[in-house]
């Protein structure tokens, strides 16, 4: 998955956040549960409209993206 299969942003949704597609619910609603740290099970748990593979396929860009910025 790439980011546009990914994520989404509107202005009239979410005051234009990025949100996983198709849903209201901000990429960094992901980032700050698990930074808080509830395990990948509890953050589906509270958000399970992103699904496991959305949420894996969003770790693992952040991850490439994290990797090539410190290249």
């Amino acid at each position: 998955m790439n980011w546009n299969d990914l994520f989404e942003s509107k202005p009239d949704v979410m005051s234009g956040a990025v949100v996983f597609k198709e849903t209201r619910i901000p990429i960094e609603a992901l980032f700050d549960n698990l930074a808080s740290g509830l395990s990948l099970d509890e953050v589906l748990q509270n958000f399970p409209r992103i699904g496991r593979e959305r949420a894996e396929a969003a770790l693992q860009l952040a991850a490439r993206e994290l990797h090539h910025s410190a290249a």
